[in-house]
């Protein structure tokens, strides 16, 4: 059996102006909306991997950086403060309102902090969209306990005020801290990022760029915040959660989206890969995304 490659599609790059921010935003294919928002310290290129596979299934595929990460920029003052799921909801609803024609609907896959964003969309603009696919949003609170995870996020967001980018990342990971990597013989190009897919390598100096606002200013908001369950709950039929094939035992990606999952009656899908398929596995993520976006 032979696969067939997606066709790279022409990217079209656009910037909205926002309350305190200016958003870059891409665009391509044609069809319905569907909206992309990346999580943590990614950006649009998150779902490059994916981007053409969903394109050849009929769908506008639009994605943006989030305020004060990589190239949407903040406005006028550059000091970054504690980040708001509701502000960055609206600036998802201000992409949609700048690519989605006047009378029509679109559809929204989230990932992680992404996710919460998603969640919150839905919640608050359900008749702007068709169907809503949120994987694994780390909404700790929803959790029976969530003290641990609270204080791990916060221990994160201490270490990187007070020891650095590395030791925070350490703990935010369960990783050790990683050493300089060795610089290349003389005359041989030096690849930063071997570890990463190829589809996002040309993200990865933004992504590391982003991860101190990610960690200092996203990460113990966001996974603190409280979702609006009635919301979701009159919307439930427009909704799916996701988790990882790759993800048991990590509660705090899998067990909110299981709880949301019986608070609101949504549906529920299994993904390939952890908690970013989309980037270890993108062929496959977007064939079951595709399923999921379908009612």
């Amino acid at each position: 059996m032979t696969t067939t490659t997606p066709t790279p599609e022409p990217v079209r790059a656009d910037t909205l102006d926002v309350p305190g921010a200016t958003l870059r935003y891409e665009v391509r294919g044609s069809g319905p909306v569907l909206l992309l928002i990346p999580g943590g310290a990614g950006d649009a290129g998150l779902y490059e991997g994916m981007a053409g596979a969903l394109v050849d299934a009929g769908y506008t595929v639009v994605s943006y950086d989030q305020r004060g990460l990589s190239r949407s920029l903040l406005a006028d003052d550059p000091t970054i403060a504690e980040q708001r799921v509701d502000v960055w909801r609206e600036d998802a609803r201000a992409v949609l309102d700048a690519v989605v024609p006047a009378g029509e609907r679109a559809y929204v896959f989230g990932c992680s902090s992404g996710a919460i964003v998603a969640l919150a969309l839905l919640a608050a603009h359900p008749g702007r969209l068709h169907r809503v696919v949120a994987h694994e949003p780390p909404l700790v609170e929803l959790l029976a306990d969530p003290v641990p995870y609270r204080t791990r996020f916060a221990e994160v967001r201490e270490l990187l005020r007070t020891r650095g980018i590395g030791p925070a990342m350490a703990r935010f990971t369960g990783q050790p801290e990683r050493p300089e990597r060795p610089e290349p013989p003389e005359g041989e190009e030096k690849d930063p990022h071997p570890e990463l897919p190829p589809s996002i390598r040309q993200m990865a100096s933004r992504m590391t760029a982003n991860m101190p606002v990610f960690l200092e200013h996203v990460l113990c908001s966001f996974s603190s915040s409280a979702p609006d369950v009635d919301g979701l709950r009159a919307a439930a039929g427009q909704l799916v959660l996701g988790v990882g094939e790759e993800s048991d035992g990590q509660e705090e990606l899998v067990g909110p989206a299981r709880r949301l999952v019986e608070l609101t009656g949504a549906a529920h899908a299994v993904f390939p890969g952890g908690h970013v398929g989309c980037v270890e596995r993108p062929e496959e993520f977007a064939v079951r995304l595709l399923a999921a976006l379908r009612p």
